[in-house]
């Protein structure tokens, strides 16, 4: 069974930076992309930043996503921060998980973790 665990999040004054990590577990499940999303408060979810499995590092204006491969984890940094930036920011991830040979796509979110940065 796949399972996506995100971390990070918290209240950080305006022009700081955060990170967020999301970590993908699973026996033989490859990831072909992750994609990091935000919900503003009473607004629909939109997607701010991605990468595909293969990737190491994107970069989106103030959103860099980055693998640590020694954790197994992807990486949402967000620089010089905005009230606007506040929100649910989710990840998630697409792949394959090879179920004794048959390959089974997964798409797969975190929980969610809240960002505030207060105005």
């Amino acid at each position: 069974q796949v399972q996506v665990a995100e971390s990070g999040g918290g209240l950080v004054q305006a022009g700081g930076s955060l990170r967020l990590s999301c970590i993908a577990s699973g026996s033989s499940f490859s990831v072909d992309h992750t994609d990091w999303y935000r919900q503003p408060p009473g607004k629909q979810r939109e997607w701010v930043a991605g990468m595909p499995g293969s990737g190491v590092t994107s970069v989106t204006g103030r959103f860099t996503v980055s693998r640590d491969k020694a954790k197994n984890a992807v990486n949402l940094e967000i620089d010089s921060l905005k009230p606007e930036d506040t929100g649910g920011y989710y990840c998630n991830n697409r792949g394959l998980q090879n179920n004794r040979g048959a390959l089974i796509p997964v798409d797969i979110w975190g929980q969610g973790n809240q960002v505030t940065v207060p105005s």
